[in-house]
């Protein structure tokens, strides 16, 4: 999930399968938000390799807020 130490409100597919969606379900949300991304004037993510979308995103397209734990902040926290 996390790489360095920086978590910023960016969700990948790998995340949603983590929080129980099916591996299929979880790249449709993410291709999904890359194309509603650049309806709304961001053609960054108009590419096949990336793979991370903003977390805001993904909560418009499932109607839902996302929590997704961050495992290393919760045993530095312990």
């Amino acid at each position: 999930m996390e790489k360095g130490g920086l978590r910023l409100n960016f969700v990948t597919k790998n995340e949603l399968i983590e929080i129980g969606f099916k591996e299929h379900q979880a790249v449709t949300i993410i291709q999904q938000a890359k194309k509603n991304l650049v309806k709304e004037g961001y053609p960054f993510y108009n590419n096949r390799r990336l793979g991370t979308v903003p977390m805001s995103s993904v909560e418009k397209i499932i109607g839902v807020p996302l929590v997704i734990s961050n495992k290393g902040e919760e045993n530095e926290q312990n």
